[in-house]
């Protein structure tokens, strides 16, 4: 989602900061070469890797001065899909967001190299030109290729393929000495696994080589109607198991319904099947299209959704998340609202306002993968204490340990597999209180490793360190920071960790900042600044590119 957006926590807008860093000079004089995207079968042109080069050489001298001065710095990606309240002061900020570009698409190795900064919509819109499609894609339009790698990223193929960057061949990134790498599973392996899900606390990722697939024209989508969460754990659990699905995600509409979700790729839908799209104002959001399907009929509904419709099916309201504007302006919720606001539901859209305006201090926005044995007991809890529906539901392949990715220690019976995750997405408003709000978060994740599950590190994060790195091996992690020259830069903790202190004095800290946090200031404001970003546009060309192509896909180049 999300708001999982799964992104990365890593990923930080500090705008106020970038005109004085010694990196944005740097990047404005690199603007004049900054290459077009590019795209060959088989060669790069040399003024494309050229000015990738310079790009690199100048990130790599500005963190190379920060590290001789021994201050630490955090980098600058131009964008976000964390909900946490963004950093906005320091001057020690490194500007990669300049990188934006897909250097290459290979058909013969079937591979792209493409910089960190290139958001998912881009990405899949290129790599279809021709007929390939990366094997897991993120389902938020906006979220990039390097913070797919630098954070957690699982969406509906993952149990399938895992988190995102086990679909990576290799990374370049600049060390924190300035110190120009490439990893990969044979060359420095351990950085390369190390630096996945550590949100950029062991080097600044340039450029990354993503695996593709042969991309088919329909995704065959067939609703599975259940009617607990036992239940859907159960279809959960059959339906990974059939080699022919490439997608299985869920969502729990109550505790007494729901529907699994399975999707697989096709060039021609069987007879009697309906083509069903969703990046049109007009269109259903999939979440309501996907309720209704399980409540017209008994039994499962099958349907053919083109390709890149299925993969960004729910940036349109952000999963569900979008209905909570609604109810901050007490605004009726149906289809003509729906479509006449419709450029402001898009999750880059959302993101923007959801900052600007101050509401991801009370809204709660988590990911958390659990074992399959206490999930249900995890819903149990969460219906209970915050009544929060719909849950989305994804189940995941686990990366290998030791981990930044969440992860738990269950294994197959064999005691080498371990067993999958299922990841339950829990989005909605938290009690209005600050103070309540804290507290709730705290019981969550209490709950969360009593039942020996983990939470994704975009979100609010409200563990002490000593709970933290009761959950993850600091020794391993530590190791890491000290071999690859790491320790000047912020730890994982120090970046995802909540300052509760710094918020209470922003909400205290002045009549405007009052003013700006009562309803409906905070939220006009937040629109204000989403219409100033632009973003919209960048929705309106995926939905019209998107209608141009529906089922058009490239086989051979």
């Amino acid at each position: 989602m999300k708001l999982h957006m799964i992104a990365t926590a890593a990923t930080r807008r500090m705008s106020s900061a970038l005109s004085t860093s010694a990196a944005t000079r740097c990047f404005r004089q690199q603007g004049k070469i900054r290459c077009i995207r590019h795209f060959s079968q088989t060669s790069l042109t040399e003024p494309c890797m050229d000015s990738h080069a310079r790009a690199v050489e100048c990130i790599s001298s500005s963190v190379r001065k920060f590290y001789e001065r021994k201050e630490k710095f955090r980098i600058f990606h131009g964008s976000t899909n964390s909900t946490r309240q963004l950093a906005s002061k320091g001057t020690n900020i490194v500007d990669t967001s300049g990188l934006v570009n897909v250097l290459k698409v290979d058909t013969v190795s079937q591979t792209a190299l493409v910089e960190p900064n290139v958001p998912m919509d881009r990405l899949v819109e290129e790599t279809m030109k021709y007929g390939l499609v990366p094997p897991v894609v993120m389902e938020f339009p906006g979220i990039t290729v390097g913070g797919g790698y630098a954070g957690t990223s699982g969406e509906s193929s993952s149990f399938k393929h895992g988190f995102f960057n086990r679909t990576i061949n290799h990374v370049e990134m600049v060390l924190a000495n300035g110190d120009v790498v490439t990893c990969s599973d044979n060359e420095k392996p351990d950085l390369f696994h190390g630096a996945a899900g550590a949100v950029g606390t062991l080097g600044v990722n340039t450029l990354v080589e993503l695996r593709l697939t042969k991309a088919k024209k329909y995704v065959q989508t067939t609703y599975h109607p259940v009617s607990s969460m036992s239940e859907a754990i159960e279809k959960i659990e059959e339906v990974t198991l059939d080699p022919a699905l490439g997608y299985v995600d869920g969502i729990l509409f109550s505790k007494n319904e729901g529907v699994i979700i399975t999707g697989r790729s096709t060039d021609e839908p069987k007879d009697g099947i309906s083509v069903q799209r969703f990046s049109d104002a007009q269109d259903s959001w999939f979440y309501l299209h996907a309720r209704d399907n399980v409540r017209k009929r008994i039994g499962s509904i099958t349907e053919a959704i083109p390709l890149a419709e299925y993969l960004f099916r729910y940036d349109r309201g952000g999963f569900w998340v979008g209905t909570s504007a609604f109810e901050y302006f007490n605004m009726p919720f149906n289809a003509f609202t729906r479509w006449w606001l419709d450029d402001f539901l898009h999750t880059r859209m959302m993101y923007t306002a959801l900052h600007a305006s101050g509401q991801s201090k009370r809204y709660m926005v988590q990911d958390l993968a659990l074992p399959y044995s206490t999930a249900e007991k995890f819903v149990d809890y969460t219906d209970k204490t915050f009544g929060i529906y719909p849950l989305w539901l994804c189940p995941l392949r686990q990366s290998p340990q030791p981990t930044m990715h969440p992860h738990t220690h269950e294994t197959e019976k064999d005691g080498v597999n371990l067993k999958p995750m299922l990841n339950i997405g829990l989005w909605g408003y938290g009690p209005a209180r600050h103070d309540d709000f804290i507290k709730a978060n705290r019981d969550l994740e209490h709950k969360l490793r009593e039942l020996g599950g983990m939470k994704w590190l975009y979100a609010h994060t409200y563990y002490d360190e000593d709970e933290f790195w009761k959950m993850y091996d600091k020794e391993w992690y530590d190791s890491l920071r000290k071999k690859y020259d790491a320790t000047s830069l912020p730890s994982v903790y120090e970046k995802v960790k909540i300052n509760v202190e710094a918020e209470q004095g922003e909400d205290n800290a002045s009549l405007a900042a009052s003013i700006l946090n009562t309803w409906p200031i905070s939220g006009l404001y937040g629109i204000k600044k989403a219409i100033d970003s632009g973003t919209y546009l960048q929705a309106r060309s995926f939905a019209r590119k998107s209608r141009e192509h529906a089922g058009h896909v490239i086989t051979s180049r």
